[in-house]
């Protein structure tokens, strides 16, 4: 018989959670409190609580190659960044190609999860649901967490002495949907992470005058890199990311630093981080240093007190006549419907074995899906989460005893410290190839380069100094893809695609760079000869 899993969310983690359970052939249940799928990705007009609010414009910071599931391309005319309308589309044709609705309950509100009487011999769990007024309850074998993490706003007003005094509006960035009636007005954004960048940028365009107040500052980056291919193709290769772990830390942040810089100089736009030698999440903007250019955007220390039209920063400066703050000042979570005993929120941070498994429970049958911030994208990364979690649960794979992971999440906190820093932001940040090999190596999906450059050298080179997307866990294990091969070989004309909307005269097969180093050396021939001649 089927073991039974509740799934809660259906968002993109409880989506593909679902679709895992179903490729394992479990037998899912997802819970869904509103009234349709997609989570933080479907833009809703009004503010709900107990749901992930985004603005209208929001565009991912990821590209569609290294977001889409890993055995299901995004359509090739697709744009390789997608507005959040897009990208929930391609959730609906992913749902209804693998059938997933079928188990989804909408408008129904998980209570609580609680361990079953017999838990330590069955692994069981009594999950209590709510709809139409009606309460239910079930007994399921396993539970996959999947609410996600950008639901309560975090507004630490205690900071902001005077708050109390403004006689502005303010808000917090999830309050946020588009720029209309914010005409005329001098806006200040507190905070420097992609919402408030966009939020800024979006905001100037209307705005009399937008100012950024940022404590730490941020690297920032274009979404566009080497010869104009999405910057997450070029940066996220098994190369470079072998260089950055093998390298001295100092040559590694060097290196950093440089390439930050190399679009703009970030001290000259008053961005450069505080510590530039964390490996904190850049800021993905294409437009934001523009509008700090022509003024339209000005940055600012952190805020030291509040008048009651005022703003005085830090560094003594004073911008008067503020009608607006915009508190984009990040989130923090929990889990309402679990008791602290099973997964305990202390900091804004969770002690969960590989983000993932409370590590104390007799049974191993309850998993967090896309509690985590990878410095790439989150796509790819829950899928994994959910293959592992799956055969957890089935059998398949075994957990290590609750003393090797409590180890494993000490070590892991230590190193996330020194890598990423202490801040709020940054208490679920982890590097993107390491940790999806991880998770990979658990299951058997991890792609054996060595034996890979014996048998197909092209597809090897590939993985290694291509860019590193889901295809590459389809290739073999458990969960094969035939078409994992081609995916990968072919995703340069799936990025070109959308591009190539106007047909061009064929050029010359002869490179012109190449014609100019030739007459160059000729040119250079030619000279040596008369001056041999003029001696």
């Amino acid at each position: 018989m089927a073991k039974k899993v509740a799934v809660i969310g259906a968002g993109v983690s409880g989506l593909v959670s679902l679709k895992c359970c179903v490729d394992e052939g479990l037998e899912p249940t997802c819970f869904e409190r509103t009234e349709d799928i997609g989570g933080l990705w479907r833009f809703k007009e009004n503010v709900e609580d107990g749901r992930a609010s985004i603005y209208q414009s929001v565009i991912t910071n990821t590209s569609k190659e290294m977001s889409c599931f890993s055995d299901f391309p995004m359509p090739e005319d697709f744009p390789n960044f997608l507005h959040n309308s897009k990208l929930l589309e391609y959730f609906r044709i992913f749902a209804r190609k693998f059938d997933l609705l079928k188990y989804i309950q909408f408008q129904t509100t998980v209570l609580s999860v609680k361990k079953h009487p017999d838990f330590s011999s069955s692994g069981q769990w009594e999950v209590v649901t709510e709809s139409n007024s009606k309460k239910q309850s079930a007994v399921f074998d396993a539970v996959l967490v999947c609410s996600g993490h950008h639901i309560l706003p975090h507004i630490p007003l205690e900071s902001f002495p005077g708050i109390e005094k403004f006689k502005g509006q303010y808000f917090h960035s999830r309050q946020y949907k588009h720029p209309e009636g914010f005409e005329g007005k001098r806006i200040l954004v507190i905070g420097l992470g992609n919402s408030a960048s966009d939020i800024a940028v979006e905001l100037s365009k209307k705005a009399a005058q937008v100012f950024i107040s940022t404590r730490h500052g941020s690297w920032v980056m274009s979404r566009i890199s080497k010869d104009g291919y999405p910057w997450d193709m070029v940066f996220h290769t098994r190369f470079s990311s072998m260089l950055r772990n093998i390298l001295p830390q100092t040559i590694r942040k060097w290196m950093m630093e440089q390439q930050m810089n190399r679009w703009f100089n970030h001290e000259n736009y008053g961005l450069e981080p505080q510590n530039k030698y964390l490996m904190k999440e850049p800021v993905a903007n294409d437009d934001l240093p523009s509008r700090i250019l022509y003024g339209a955007i000005k940055v600012k220390s952190r805020v030291k007190v509040l008048t009651e039209t005022s703003a005085v920063f830090e560094d003594g400066t004073v911008e008067k006549d503020i009608d607006v703050i915009v508190f984009a000042t990040g989130y923090t979570f929990s889990f309402p419907f679990l008791e602290d005993s099973l997964v305990k929120v202390e900091d804004n941070t969770v002690s969960l074995y590989k983000y993932m498994f409370p590590p104390h429970l007799e049974k191993s049958t309850l998993a967090c899906i896309g509690l985590i911030q990878p410095l790439g994208s989150i796509f790819p990364t829950v899928e994994l989460q959910a293959r592992w979690a799956t055969r957890v649960f089935k059998g398949l794979c075994t957990l290590p005893s609750e003393r090797t992971m409590m180890a494993d999440i000490i070590k892991r906190s230590e190193k996330r410290i020194n890598l990423f820093g202490k801040s709020q932001s940054q208490t679920l940040q982890t590097n993107y190839i390491d940790y999806l090999d991880e998770l990979a190596s658990e299951i058997g999906a991890k792609p054996d380069l060595l034996s890979l450059l014996l048998q197909d050298p092209t597809l090897a080179v590939k993985l290694y100094f291509g860019p590193c997307n889901s295809y590459q866990y389809r290739l073999t294990g458990p969960g094969q893809w035939k078409g994992a091969r081609s995916a990968i070989i072919t995703q340069k004309q799936r990025i070109l695609k959308p591009l190539k909307t106007r047909a061009l005269t064929a050029s010359s097969n002869f490179p012109v760079c190449l014609l100019l180093k030739i007459l160059g050396l000729l040119a250079i021939v030619v000279a040596f000869f008369f001056q041999l001649q003029w001696f």
